[in-house]
């Protein structure tokens, strides 16, 4: 098996495969099954009524819901310190009037009427007016999204002229705001022959437009098909992958997105500028971008739970089309791109230059991606909420997230500290051309010989888990030590005893003894000659030897060096028993 199972479809032919699919999670969701025409492959699902949906029998109602609910987005917002005086929780488009695409709760600035949101509105493809995706409260600049205006030539709207005002109204400390077309620049000139097109910067007041020129859907699909192609080759030369790998452009592609992701995450953080994103209709590009720029701006986000609220929040909520992207639907084939897949492979090439930044692996990646397009789990499944809605999918599928969670083990990063300094605020990745690797942990991930039966994170984490394990037991024995010292129990002594091979001595009460004979099964011999300590007591004998000089108080082992030290009879006597200690 090749790259050609990555999960990815090609117009009519689909590229699913199970992957990183566990026997657990398939028995998770009653129905799913695998293709009996394709082996592994998983069948696309038609988008049929919630009464058709397989049902889940057996789950508890409230563990249900505790699945669905175990990500917050609104305490995400709380985190960010929203609600405030600069922006304001909208019910607007509630039961989704106003735009169809968009989630119910929307946050936009303060100053914003309702008049003027809806307003703005109609002046937006599909109604997706400007709101707010992501707010640093350290200095107040925000990333909006939206969709392209439909200004055509020459049209324009008071109404959004007014709603970008009051998103640069809503940073008291800049005078100005960044609009960024995601789209490249003939493109959107090319749109504004269909009536739509770009923000015309006479007509906005203080706004900085940039385009960026990252390649829409179709040249998108092309390019991962091509790079597809080339791992799938047989034995291919080192020229010949090179070539293919170049002539798909997929790495440019995902410099390109890289690159808007950075552009705005140094305007949020070292320019203190707001930041207004769109491409055509806001779903794809805008959502990559939006994205990438709160994986660079927010520690929160590098974190396991903060990644998937970024995805839930930034795609799923705002209304990537999943089924038409990832060809859930028996449809146009021309809908397909790999949207989610550039940003998850931008996550892991920054994974790749800052490996102690994040909380999770590539495998937290692969299995996101294997996920998305497997249709077992529901949060993938509709183009938006109000779909998912109407498919009563909260009652009837199952959640990835708290899934993930469960298994999290298996996707913390051995190399993540909370404390380094990478860790902690914005990270500035290269996107110099030699920066940029081939994920073959993705592309190639089925190829037999590909990588070694265990990962160095594997490796890692086995090493970790064991120190940790070392390190509460030896926290146990020095509490235990402690313990004893407290009660009297032990007693420090120097004492003499003839031709004694013994070191330690014990009373009746070997429970309370912290010594590595409470461990191997009381291996210490008697002498006739050794002393009895007092009941319940540990007894030290000694040679008039300085207990200081190569001991271990906390551990409780001496230096048997000098315990027995030879006799001049026993010096002479090859064959006594202090000698052969001696000697061992």
């Amino acid at each position: 098996m090749g790259a050609s199972q990555l999960g990815v479809q090609r117009g009519a032919t689909s590229r699913h495969s199970l992957g990183m699919f566990s026997a657990r999670s398939l028995q998770e969701l009653p129905g799913s099954s695998l293709c009996p025409t394709s082996g592994a492959r998983v069948p696309r699902c038609s988008l049929v009524p919630a009464a058709s949906l397989p049902a889940r029998p057996n789950v508890d109602e409230e563990e249900r819901r505790q699945e669905w609910d175990f990500l917050d987005l609104k305490a995400d917002y709380s985190r960010m310190g929203l609600p405030n005086s600069l922006w304001k929780l909208s019910p607007v488009n509630q039961h989704y009037k106003v735009s169809d695409t968009y989630p119910a709760d929307l946050f936009v600035p303060q100053s914003a009427t309702p008049p003027v949101i809806v307003g703005s509105s109609k002046f937006r493809s599909r109604g997706r007016f400007p709101t707010l995706s992501y707010y640093s409260k350290e200095n107040h600049a925000a990333i909006c999204r939206s969709s392209q205006p439909l200004s055509g030539f020459s049209a324009r709207c008071l109404e959004d002229e007014q709603m970008l005002e009051a998103i640069l109204r809503s940073n008291p400390r800049s005078d100005f705001m960044y609009v960024v077309d995601t789209r490249p620049k003939l493109n959107a000139i090319a749109n504004r022959a269909a009536g739509k097109g770009y923000e015309n910067e006479d007509n906005y007041f203080n706004i900085k437009f940039q385009f960026i020129g990252i390649e829409n859907i179709h040249v998108m699909r092309n390019s991962q098909q091509k790079m597809l192609e080339a791992c799938e080759q047989r034995s291919p030369s080192m020229s010949d992958f090179l070539e293919g790998l170049e002539s798909s452009g997929w790495l440019k592609h995902i410099k390109a997105v890289l690159d808007a992701g950075i552009f705005i995450a140094k305007a949020i953080a070292e320019e203190g500028v707001s930041v207004l994103v769109h491409c055509s209709d806001g779903w794809d590009r805008t959502a990559q971008v939006c994205s990438v720029a709160c994986v660079l701006l927010d520690p929160h986000y590098r974190t396991l739970r903060g990644f998937m609220i970024l995805i839930e929040k930034d795609w799923i909520s705002f209304g990537h089309k999943f089924s038409h992207r990832c060809n859930h639907l028996v449809g146009d084939p021309k809908e397909v791109s790999p949207v989610i897949d550039q940003f998850l492979e931008c996550a892991w090439q920054i994974m790749e230059q800052f490996p102690c930044a994040f909380e999770f692996n590539a495998r937290f990646l692969i299995t996101i991606h294997s996920h998305v397009y497997s249709c077992q789990y529901g949060n993938f499944i509709g183009n938006n909420h109000r779909e998912r809605r109407a498919l009563g999918l909260r009652e009837r599928t199952h959640s990835l997230w708290s899934y993930l969670w469960k298994n999290k083990a298996d996707y913390m990063n051995p190399l993540y500290r909370p404390d380094h300094r990478q860790t902690q605020g914005l990270l500035r990745p290269s996107t110099a051309p030699y920066c940029f690797k081939s994920w073959r942990g993705l592309y190639n991930r089925f190829d037999q010989g590909m990588h070694p039966r265990q990962s160095v994170e594997d490796y890692l984490s086995a090493i970790q888990e064991e120190t940790q394990q070392l390190e509460e037991q030896l926290a146990s024995h020095q509490r235990k030590i402690a313990q004893l010292e407290q009660e009297g129990t032990v007693t420090w002594g120097a004492v003499s005893c003839d031709k004694s091979p013994t070191a330690w001595a014990l009373g009746r009460d070997m429970g309370l003894a912290n010594t590595p004979q409470d461990y191997a099964g009381g291996f210490v011999t008697t002498s006739p000659c050794q002393q009895k300590a007092p009941d319940g007591s540990l007894l030290l004998l000694t040679h008039d030897c300085n207990l200081s000089n190569g001991s271990d108080q906390e551990s409780g082992f001496a230096d048997v060096s000098c315990l027995s030290p030879l006799s001049e009879d026993s010096a002479r006597d090859p064959d006594s028993d202090e000698a052969a200690y001696s000697a061992a």
